[in-house]
């Protein structure tokens, strides 16, 4: 059997990010978890919500054995937290001046050996590094939600990240034995490379929900009967590729070239703030039908994803 990483790893930020990723390492880790947030609930949340996210199947570990083992530790002192970490995790706002300033701070506490993770959406390691002394060490390690089920682990490096410090990010989500796909990008991008996908999509979404071409219900219809299912078992370019028949990708491109062009030319922009009111619209349209996320949603949904990459771990055993 693979040695389980032995790694103490320190979370800042326990939001929705946070707290999935807590999970995954004190699932799949062996080390000690040690979380920080500003938010005076901080004990109450993790009592709350961290037992969903570690799961309720024979091996899934209880919170109350992770606290009385010491696995489990959280932390209202920044300095405290990150003194004895090896890997510092961060998930806080979406802001760079946040960013900037809390790498700064963890930096000076930080074990010199210690491995800086930042789990932003697309702010890059470059632009969050620029008041750290040494800059080599950190990276993004982006997810997506939630991240204690999903399988892809995105690496951004900046110019200035070591490739050690590369290599030991992969090894690491490949040494849990969780099931994740550690993928280094080689440019760093706004969006890196998942987010650039899923945000053109809901870009040409929300255009089309805008226009009145679909309402909100029937879209989200559509994806889940046609892109969902396929870009699940095969990638775009596999996806093309078999559908060119016996003449691959090229195939394809010759047959659809032109109609690819002209949707392509057709795609109009849509900008937030702009006063056509297709925010509130959209916003309106999706709480009519799904209403405000609940307990029950977010286990359907996270079952449903389980029994995705399920199928998906069949397929790529059977190739």
């Amino acid at each position: 059997m693979a040695k389980v990483p032995v790694y103490n790893v320190t979370l800042i930020g326990i939001g929705s990010i946070g707290i999935s990723f807590a999970a995954l390492h004190l699932r799949f880790g062996a080390g000690v978890v040690t979380v920080f947030d500003t938010r005076p609930d901080l004990e109450q949340h993790i009592e709350s919500v961290l037992p969903g996210y570690l799961g309720d199947d024979a091996a899934a570990p209880k919170l109350a054995d992770l606290q009385a083992q010491g696995r489990l530790v959280t932390c209202n002192s920044l300095d405290k937290a990150c003194s004895r970490a090896d890997i510092i995790q961060e998930q806080g706002p979406e802001n760079l001046q946040f960013k900037q300033d809390i790498w700064a701070q963890i930096e000076k506490v930080a074990l010199p050996t210690a491995h800086f993770w930042t789990s932003t959406s697309g702010i890059a390691a470059s632009l969050q590094n620029q008041q750290m002394q040494n800059r080599s060490r950190l990276l993004v390690i982006h997810p997506f939600n939630p991240p204690h089920i999903m399988p892809l682990i995105e690496i951004v490096p900046s110019p200035d990240t070591l490739p050690e410090e590369i290599s030991f990010a992969r090894n690491y989500f490949q040494e849990l034995q969780s099931g994740h796909r550690p993928i280094v990008i080689n440019k760093e991008l706004p969006g890196f490379v998942g987010n650039r996908l899923a945000f053109t999509i809901f870009k040409e979404a929300s255009y089309l929900v805008k226009e009145g071409v679909v309402s909100v219900k029937d879209l989200d219809s559509i994806i889940e009967t046609s892109l969902g299912p396929r870009f699940a078992v095969q990638g775009p370019f596999k996806a093309y590729h078999m559908g060119g028949g016996t003449a691959g990708i090229q195939g394809f491109l010759n047959n659809l070239q032109g109609t690819i062009q002209n949707v392509w030319d057709s795609f109009e922009d849509v900008k937030f703030g702009d006063g056509s009111g297709w925010v509130e619209e959209i916003v309106k349209q999706t709480e009519e039908a799904y209403g405000m996320p609940n307990p029950s949603q977010f286990a359907a949904r996270d079952k449903q994803l389980r029994d995705v990459i399920e199928t998906q771990k069949v397929d790529q055993t059977s190739e």
